[in-house]
């Protein structure tokens, strides 16, 4: 798309964390980005370590990600840093996302995008101002068939929307497993780190995300019930939520993570008044069409039948299986091509525009607390406000 790649930094994603490796080969497939620097630790040692490893300039290997913004804001324009990616845990979201836009970057942030709904509001409006674009990385709508049933539902080939199903089931957690010193495990079921939730705000989120992505509808009451399963977890392990939405249709969203036998089976249907759709990760290629009177149809990635929007992101021939790196990847081809576009003066294509932003994220954070609320509270029903 451009002579130049955009240049990426990164806070966090330091030695032993997970998803900063994931980020960091998303944002290499396309050869549109490339990681020039990175605060990848508080620990300066480590982040130096991880540094190495990367093979980048020691220069531009930072002991905090308030050096790293300051000091690429200095340097020439043509040498600076053009976003940073961060890959923290949630408690550490919120400053290093509003000095970064507020020094001239723009953001791409892994979900749920701040520690609570106060946050993600001010977040929002100094996003406004900045100009920036923010990118917030919702996974599982950048397959290219659930970009396809969101283009089959807004077509209103299925009339009405009437019921949303959408589940996430995980089992990793069916074990005390932060008592053992796991990385992962360990923050996510803190609340000074994690937030109000546990599996609710690590993938619950992702559900609501892709509830609300693929109906073109928006969650406007959620009733939930919410469970601690290992009484010594300080977070919820597992939950459901009955939910309405705007347009007076009804769904059901469970996320649990301690389904044990389960990896990350996220699997969503929509069903109209003439027909609907299935679509799960395990099989992330293929689409089922159902129908009230023929038969079910099977739609399959990389085939000259779908949509603009599942064609801009497939990169394979039918038959060849794009997966969770390659979803990833397409948030961040997207972000780097309306970046581009920005830095011409020129319009972004539509396709270009279609992934999670500042909205979701405020969304989602008001989803977190109000399902939260309504787990504990007597009176189930409870408006989602944001």
């Amino acid at each position: 798309m451009a002579n130049n790649k955009l240049k990426m930094g990164m806070i966090g994603g330091g030695p032993g964390a997970f998803i900063g490796a994931v980020h960091r080969i998303a944002a290499n497939m396309d050869g549109e980005i490339e990681l020039v620097c990175g605060a990848f630790s508080s620990d300066e040692e480590k982040s130096k370590q991880q540094g190495a490893i990367l093979r980048l300039a020691p220069q531009r290997v930072y002991g905090s990600y308030k050096e790293m913004i300051r000091r690429e804001a200095e340097l020439p324009i043509a040498e600076r840093m053009d976003f940073v990616s961060i890959v923290t845990p949630n408690h550490l979201h919120f400053e290093p996302s509003k000095l970064a836009l507020e020094s001239g970057f723009h953001v791409v942030l892994d979900k749920p995008m701040t520690f609570d709904l106060a946050e993600a509001k001010q977040l929002k409006e100094i996003a406004a101002k900045s100009g920036k674009y923010f990118c917030l990385t919702h996974t599982y709508t950048g397959y290219p068939m659930v970009k396809e049933a969101r283009q089959q539902v807004l077509s209103g080939k299925f009339g009405n929307i009437r019921k949303v199903y959408v589940e996430y089931p995980q089992g990793w957690l069916s074990t005390f497993l932060e008592s053992s010193n796991q990385k992962q495990a360990a923050w996510r079921t803190d609340p000074s780190k994690s937030g109000v939730a546990g599996a609710m705000g690590d993938i619950g989120t992702h559900a609501f995300n892709l509830a609300e992505y693929v109906s073109g509808l928006q969650v406007t009451k959620i009733c939930a019930d919410i469970n601690i399963v290992l009484e010594k977890r300080k977070l919820d392990d597992d939950g459901a939520a009955l939910l309405k939405f705007n347009n007076g249709s009804s769904g059901v969203l469970f996320a649990t993570q301690i389904a044990a036998g389960e990896e990350n089976n996220i699997k969503i249907r929509v069903y109209g008044e003439k027909g609907g759709l299935e679509w799960k990760q395990e099989e992330a290629n293929t689409l089922l069409i159902k129908w009230l009177d023929k038969p079910t149809e099977v739609w399959r990635a990389g085939t000259g039948y779908l949509g603009s929007f599942a064609s801009h992101n497939s990169r394979t021939p039918s038959g060849h299986p794009e997966g969770y790196l390659e979803a990833f990847a397409n948030h961040y081809r997207n972000f780097s091509f309306c970046v581009q576009a920005q830095k011409k003066g020129e319009q972004p294509k539509q396709e270009w525009l279609d992934f999670p932003g500042i909205e979701d994220g405020v969304r989602g954070m008001a989803f977190i607390e109000t399902v939260i609320a309504s787990g504990k509270s007597k009176e189930k029903w409870m408006d989602l406000k944001t």
